[in-house]
């Protein structure tokens, strides 16, 4: 099977020679020269040593726990059973979700308990969110969200390749940082796997979508907590409502919901404040979080289309889309709709959403 993505120094990548003679081997080569690029962009800018490459592993089980819903698409023709562990009001999380209901992919939600995250134990990767998928003999884990999204829009779009072939083009990498930690990174995150297919987009707007992609994770992410957690009044505004949009009164003990409420509040509002500093934030918070969103909102009418991917949504509006719709019910939402010109993009993006407009694409 051959593997090939775009990148934004050339036009495209070969991955592989054969169309079936070796699947796995055409999906190893494909990881394996998709790393070697990114590894490249890792080590240009800096000193880091890269160290080990593994791919996610099968889980031969896990732990049975009652979903705490489950989002069906009668509709859903993709035959996956996927199960989300998150936090429902978790930016990447959110991400993820968007995704998979633009596209009306069935799924089951299980709660993550922020504090304790007993229903996690099972996974040596302790972030969420989480997506499992159950393959019949095993179980198929995908960690971080932006390689979640590029993992499951490659397997959607090839038809061909299994999942487990697929998030091998995805390996994880660790490497040692300037100040001697050893940190971890999914590789290719931000890159689609097109096998032999044709990506029906030109190489420009594949590099402008993972571009915003990108800055999506690496700049918009980071205005939300300041923002959020700004007071600790607004802190304790924030988590009464992740308390009542994700059902913590009926997903947890009365003393855990307490302890997750008032300790989680108190810690995010310190928080909120060093991460003001370390991302250089302006002093009134609210600014730096405006202007970041009228900067998408300019690439978008600078297109002179509803979306960034025209008058369809792409990947980078699903991931925009999904990290704002993480504070929908907080302070500082209300403060962004004021004072900014989201409105009229968010809200054509959750109509888009909440129809599941992707599934009839």
């Amino acid at each position: 099977m051959c593997y090939r993505f775009i990148t934004d120094r050339g036009n495209e990548v070969n991955t592989g020679s054969n169309y079936f003679k070796l699947s796995l081997i055409g999906v190893s080569v494909g990881a394996a020269v998709g790393t070697g690029y990114s590894i490249y962009e890792l080590n240009k800018t800096t000193t880091h040593i890269v160290n080990e490459e593994t791919s996610i592993p099968l889980i031969a089980s896990i732990p049975p726990i009652k979903p705490s819903r489950q989002i069906i698409y009668e509709n859903d023709k993709k035959e996956l059973k996927l199960t989300l562990y998150q936090y429902q009001t978790c930016p990447f999380c959110c991400k993820v979700r968007a995704y998979l209901d633009y596209y009306g992919i069935s799924y089951d939600v299980i709660e993550v308990d922020p504090v304790l995250r007993q229903s996690i134990k099972w996974s040596k990767y302790k972030k969420v969110p989480i997506l499992v998928a159950d393959i019949g003999t095993a179980y198929q884990p995908l960690n971080d969200s932006s390689m979640i999204i590029s993992a499951l829009s490659s397997y959607t779009q090839d038809g061909e390749a299994s999942l487990t072939d697929i998030v091998k083009c995805y390996p994880l990498i660790s490497f040692i940082d300037d100040s001697g930690s050893k940190k971890y990174d999914i590789m290719n995150k931000y890159f689609l796997m097109y096998n032999q297919k044709d990506p029906q987009r030109s190489k420009s707007q594949i590099d402008e979508e993972r571009k915003w992609r990108k800055w999506a994770d690496d700049v918009l992410v980071h205005t939300l907590s300041p923002n959020v957690y700004r007071t600790r009044e607004e802190a304790y505004q924030a988590f009464n409502w992740f308390s009542e949009t994700g059902n913590w009164d009926k997903l947890f003990p009365l003393w855990e919901r307490y302890m997750m409420i008032y300790v989680g509040a108190n810690a995010m509002w310190l928080i909120g404040k060093r991460l003001k500093n370390r991302y250089n934030l302006r002093d009134d918070v609210r600014q730096s979080l405006y202007e970041e969103c009228d900067r998408w909102v300019k690439a978008v009418k600078d297109k002179s289309t509803p979306f960034l991917g025209g008058t369809k949504p792409n990947l980078a509006d699903l991931s925009v889309y999904g990290i704002l719709s993480s504070i929908e019910g907080c302070i500082a939402f209300e403060d962004l709709l004021r004072n900014s010109e989201i409105n009229d993009w968010y809200y054509g993006m959750k109509d888009a959403v909440q129809n599941h407009k992707g599934a009839y694409v």
